[in-house]
């Protein structure tokens, strides 16, 4: 049974799809939940709408981690490393892959 919280993220995607606040919030409380493949799905909609999107980028990277898809985790947080402010973070949770 989806929570309210989970219930009212996804109403916000459903109201403004195209809007990649609605996926990413989805996708950081999937991940909380440890919803591995599902966080995948919705954060990488969040990128998909706003590929410059670090904190998005870094919650793929996580959730991708959590699935067992460390290959593609290493590519996402390569990309999300670009962004200065989160280098050092990134550079850490590719040196544990």
């Amino acid at each position: 049974m989806a929570s309210e919280r989970e219930a009212q993220f996804r109403k916000m995607v459903e109201a403004h799809p195209e809007s990649p606040m609605g996926h990413f919030s989805l996708g950081k409380l999937l991940l909380e939940e440890r919803r591995y493949p599902e966080a995948v799905e919705s954060l990488r909609a969040a990128v998909r709408l706003q590929p410059d999107y670090a904190a998005a980028l870094v919650s793929l990277g996580d959730a991708l981690i959590g699935a067992a898809r460390k290959h593609e985790a290493r590519e996402v947080l390569q990309d999300a490393q670009k962004h200065p402010s989160l280098a050092e973070e990134i550079e850490a949770r590719i040196a544990e892959l």
